[in-house]
């Protein structure tokens, strides 16, 4: 028994650690752009439109790709999917060290969005089949983190190489990490196998012996469930405020506090590394708690008052890296509730497509929240960047509430 929940335990770890390192590549990924801006702006000319377009494509794409990918992994299963989103992310960073104009980069934004429409289905369906129940809020956790960790490593790593060489080398650097993790998750590839056939005939079993009269529904019956589309608003205002920071806030410190734009870039990474933390402790409050509403509004209510405080622009400039370490933690705070809470409005058997479906509100929030604040940037009103995050959080709270009651009264 002893023996047997050991290798349990271990397993726990190593499918943790491998899909953890994934997710977080593919964060890396959603920020090796934005860093590279100024160096992109002053080579080709590009307004702050023009590059906040580029994470728009990105976004838009990842979002269809994310609700695609859904189907595909539940079909073929998902490690095939997780290998071949790595391989786009390597082929979009060449396509970037190579840009001769806008138009590769954005061709590079399309195939580098494809990439990353496949993880969450891929990651969440890997950790709700291989991983054990009471293991789940930590896996979810650590999931977050490395994402976080991601987020925290690309733009330290671009700028420090763009630096140091130029864009071209940082992006080809970019290139080889991921050809790294790619060699590293084919050499573990046993311990991502999601056995699918088992896994639908599992659901198939579970569904005869809960209802004998039962009839297989409709693929797209999981998309009358209005605690799904409830999740998907809560993913899109969430990471549209959280894209548009990450794009645009070392420009707007710069003109508000005239904070250089290498340390603006620095102070992303402490979101970064803020959200990390938030997200450790947010594992440990899950699973002790069991109120994502509590822990949801109690961080938002506080972010929301430092992004206001830092939009009055009278903050003393010693203050913002705190203040940017504060955001990150109350951000990733959220994150394992937030898992959770999608987790138990998840039919059996369609994971990959809920995933995608919940999950592709996170791409459309990002692809629309650096347009729109570019063109305030453009119009000289920096300002407006943490005034609109605020109402983008405001407009968070309502969902939890309504979908937390809709699994309680699910649950009498």
């Amino acid at each position: 028994m002893t023996v047997a929940l050991t290798s349990r335990r271990a397993s726990d770890v190593r499918v943790i650690g491998l899909i953890s390192l994934a997710h977080g590549s593919s964060h890396f990924f959603h920020l090796i752009l934005p860093p590279m801006f100024p160096w992109l702006k002053d080579a080709f000319a590009l307004s702050y439109a023009e590059l906040g377009l580029l994470m728009s494509v990105f976004f838009v794409v990842s979002c269809i790709a994310q609700a695609a990918s859904g189907f595909l992994v539940d079909r073929i299963g998902a490690r095939p999917v997780l290998f071949g989103g790595i391989g786009l992310f390597v082929l979009a960073a060449l396509v970037y060290s190579q840009s001769n104009g806008y138009a590769m980069l954005l061709a590079g934004a399309v195939i580098a969005g494809c990439g990353n429409g496949i993880f969450h289905p891929v990651d969440y369906t890997l950790i709700n089949h291989k991983v054990s129940p009471p293991n789940l809020p930590y896996a979810y956790s650590m999931h977050g983190v490395a994402g976080y960790l991601g987020w925290a490593a690309a733009p330290a790593f671009m700028v420090a190489v763009a630096q140091f060489s130029d864009w071209r080398i940082a992006f080809l650097a970019a290139a080889f990490l991921e050809v790294s993790i790619l060699v590293i998750l084919w050499l573990n590839k046993n311990y991502l196998l999601d056995n699918v056939q088992e896994r639908h005939e599992n659901t198939h079993a579970s569904n005869h012996a809960s209802n004998p009269g039962f009839t297989q529904e409709s693929p797209f019956a999981f998309l009358k469930l209005t605690a799904v589309w409830l999740c998907w608003i809560f993913f899109f205002f969430s990471m549209a405020s959280t894209s548009s920071l990450q794009s645009f806030a070392p420009s707007a410190l710069f003109n508000i506090y005239e904070v250089p734009l290498d340390v603006g870039s620095y102070y992303i990474t402490l979101l970064a590394l803020g959200s990390a933390a938030g997200v450790l402790f947010g594992g440990y409050l899950a699973a002790k708690l069991q109120a994502p509403e509590l822990i949801v509004t109690s961080c938002l209510s506080v972010t929301i008052v430092m992004s206001l405080l830092l939009g009055m622009g009278f903050i003393p400039v010693g203050l913002i890296p705190f203040l940017f370490i504060g955001l990150g933690f109350g951000y990733g705070l959220v994150a394992p509730s937030r898992d959770l809470l999608v987790k138990t409005v998840t039919p059996k058997g369609v994971a990959g497509r809920v995933y995608g479906i919940v999950y592709s509100g996170i791409d459309l929030g990002a692809a629309v929240g650096p347009f729109i604040f570019g063109l305030f940037m453009d119009a000289g009103l920096p300002k407006a960047l943490f005034l609109g995050i605020v109402l983008f959080q405001l407009m968070i709270i309502p969902t939890v509430f309504k979908v937390s009651t809709g699994v309680k009264k699910a649950s009498i």
